[in-house]
Parts: structure tokens; sequence; C-alpha cells
């Protein structure tokens, strides 16, 4: 299916076969493309190149399509990776976490840094970090194929 050329987000690199590779929703999605372009929000003198996510109900394109500035998928991905190693030592505590030192990790960036902590704010964080825990465990081919990929393309970029 060809992605919208039309609306405020303008395309440049796409993905339009995302919906075979959709993970655990693969052939069943309603994400069917990815694409990184020109955001929809750029003011005039000012652009900014975002990654969207383009949804189709069967009808059309749907307004839960997300587009993400660049910086902030990467972010996302400093996040999931951290999160992942934390996962890994994570039966070391009863409830897989220590409610006294919830902070996972400070990862400098631009001059501050980036908290990532478990969010003792949840009051169903015991059940529900069981439950994140066993989604990894159970995801961890998929997710793992596609760090794989990301780790040798980073390699090759000379990162």
């Amino acid at each position: 299916m060809k992605l919208p050329t039309t609306l405020k987000h303008k395309p440049v690199v796409v993905s339009e076969n995302y919906e075979q590779v959709d993970g655990r929703l693969a052939q069943n999605t309603d994400a069917k493309g990815l694409s990184l372009g020109l955001a929809q929000w750029n003011d005039r003198g000012k652009v900014d190149i975002s990654a969207k996510v383009w949804r189709y109900t069967g009808e059309k394109w749907s307004r839960q399509s997300e587009e993400l500035p660049l910086h902030r998928v990467l972010d996302l991905s400093i996040l999931i990776c951290r999160s992942l190693a934390y996962f890994r030592e994570a039966y070391r505590y009863e409830n897989l976490y220590d409610p006294q030192k919830p902070v996972i990790d400070r990862i400098g960036l631009q001059g501050d840094a980036m908290t990532v902590a478990i969010c003792t704010d949840n009051e169903k964080i015991n059940e529900d970090i069981k439950l994140f825990s066993q989604t990894l465990s159970e995801d961890d081919e998929m997710i793992s194929e596609r760090l794989r990929t990301l780790a040798k393309i980073l390699r090759d970029m000379g990162y």
C-alpha cells in the first residue's frame, strides 16, 4: 500500500510493507508503513525531520498515526535498551526491583541526564512489572533479532 504524500508529513524514506514485519502483529496490523520525512509541525523557515508510523483502518488513514522527532525515536531506543539490560538482572530482586532504589540509571544527554526508573507511582507495579518482564522474555527472539540488526548497522556506520 502506498503511503500518502499529500498530507502535512512529507515522506522522504519509507517502508511501505511494515505490516508484514510488525512484530507479533505482522500480517494483522493497522500499521501499514513507516516513514522518515519532513515533520508536519514545521514552521516557515524551520524544518524538522520526523519518523512516522502510518495506520490505516481499512477505509482511511487513521488520526492515530504517530509522528515523532528523530531524537525522540532514538531516546525511546535508549530507554528500551537500558530496560532490557536491567531486566536481565532483575531476577535478583524479590519483586524485580528495589523499592528503595527505583532509579535504574541516569544517561547523560545534552548536558543533563535522562533518568531511567521503575514507576513506583503505579499502584499495581508489583503485578505489572512481572507481566512486563514475562512479555520481554516471551518476545526475546523478536527483539533480539532487531537489536542484532541495529547493532550491525551501527557498527557498519562506525559507532
